[in-house]
């Protein structure tokens, strides 16, 4: 059995299901001292640490002088990524780029009778610091992740963008990645993987700027390293692992849903795909075809934990216990796979991003359609969003009050500020005033 068959009528079988997800979060892998211990010698080291932990976990001839990548790389790079991969690649850029354009912020003000001008004032960071896991050693890079996080920072307007990605054995970077940064007019790229790549952003090396905004997937070091640093520097976001919900009624394909379910369980055993559905011959035909699906696959076993370990298809009443569960779980990724989905959209208070309707499954969100696929995962979508421009801006509060407003106001908020034992407040305004 694929994964396990559990009945969702409402509230009352929350607690089950909860118990069963209970664990996704902790691993039982304490880093927080090792990474620590990293974190502090990057701190005092700088580049010589970079080059110490970078020999010692993925390159034996690193170098110093090659932890930036020369400009002929990219060039070298460019030329060995065939066009028509360039070609998808650009679309995919256009598309990202156009969706976060909808986001961008624009300063206001509003002014009053007397003089007065309030407002808020909207600026990017000065310098962001993205981080592109090395996917396999090198051998499957994660372009989407570098097209993910550096588009919406440009689109934010942040000038300074370096990036941070390990090498492969030989020193070398996946042409793919450097032909997509290339693509995105990219120029500061680093050879430093896992949790000193992290440290280097946020305190700077000989070689790499400290930046304000650390962004970018990674595994339990780089995770750690970005929750240690948290108010140091602008973290996106704490993310665990990958997850996606699916709600299909008797209208759904079942090997459509087996499919989606995983697409997310072959990320990680700790992956998490849970179908919804009102159906039981539904749900029987995709226990079926995820048995069938699943062997195919070139990461059937870590798929194959994933379903065993994380995964479930409940079997609900209706669409509205469905929507119930769905709401509780709060998941990364949601799926409406049913007739209508339109009228379930407004029904939905909990989930990263939604999919609509039968012909869009979950990877076209990953890769190509253009809203953000750094997505809250663990429930966090209950009070968080997907990675955005607004990830990389911050807001000034602008206030101009006039002489008259002071006249007027002076006394109130001296009395404001008297409330709450301030008298130095108190006389700073009343000076005003005389």
């Amino acid at each position: 059995m694929p994964c396990p068959e559990l009945p969702y009528s409402g509230p009352q079988d929350w607690a089950a299901l909860k118990a069963r997800l209970a664990g996704r979060d902790a691993p039982g892998a304490d880093v927080d001292a090792a990474v620590a211990e990293i974190l502090a010698t990057v701190r005092e080291r700088g580049d010589q640490a970079l080059v110490d932990y970078g020999r010692r976990f993925d390159c034996k001839t690193l170098s110093a002088d090659a932890l930036k990548v020369s400009p002929q790389e990219y060039e070298a790079a460019r030329a060995e990524v065939p066009a028509s991969d360039m070609e998808i690649l650009a679309e995919a850029a256009a598309n990202i780029r156009a969706y976060h354009q909808r986001q961008r912020e624009n300063s206001w003000w509003t002014t009053k009778d007397d003089g007065t001008i309030l407002g808020q004032m909207v600026t990017p960071v000065d310098r962001v610091g993205l981080y592109v896991p090395g996917g396999q050693g090198g051998q499957v890079p994660l372009i989407s992740s570098l097209l993910m996080n550096a588009i919406p920072a440009q689109v934010a307007g942040v000038r300074d963008i370096q990036v941070t990605t390990p090498p492969r054995p030989d020193g070398s970077l996946n042409p793919y990645l450097l032909a997509t940064a290339n693509l995105l007019g990219l120029t500061q790229l680093f050879r430093a993987g896992s949790a000193w790549a992290i440290a280097a952003l946020a305190y700077g090396t000989e070689t790499i700027q400290p930046v304000d905004v650390i962004a970018g997937p990674g595994n339990i070091f780089v995770t750690t390293a970005k929750r240690l640093l948290m108010g140091k520097v602008g973290i996106d976001m704490i993310a665990g692992p990958s997850e996606i919900a699916i709600i299909a009624d008797q209208s759904a394909n079942p090997a459509w849903l087996a499919a989606d379910m995983l697409s997310q369980a072959e990320h990680d055993p700790l992956a998490s795909s849970i179908l919804a559905t009102t159906d039981p011959e539904l749900a029987k035909a995709v226990r079926a075809e995820l048995k069938i699906q699943t062997a195919l696959l070139p990461r059937a076993e870590v798929a194959n934990k994933s379903l065993h370990d994380w995964g479930a298809i409940l079997l609900c009443p209706n669409l509205d216990a469905a929507v119930d569960c769905i709401n509780r779980l709060a998941p990364e990724h949601l799926e409406l796979a049913v007739a209508d989905p339109w009228a379930l959209l407004g029904k939905i208070r909990n989930a990263g991003a939604i999919f609509m309707g039968h012909t869009a499954p979950e990877p076209v969100g990953d890769y190509f359609a253009g809203p953000n696929h750094v997505l809250p995962t663990l429930s966090t979508a209950r009070f968080s969003s997907a990675l955005s421009v607004q990830t990389f801006i911050k807001k000034s509060s602008v206030v101009a009050t006039s002489p008259a407003f002071i006249q007027a106001h002076a006394d109130k908020i001296a009395r404001l500020a008297r409330l709450e034992g301030l008298e130095a407040h108190a006389r700073s305004v009343e000076q005003r005033k005389q």
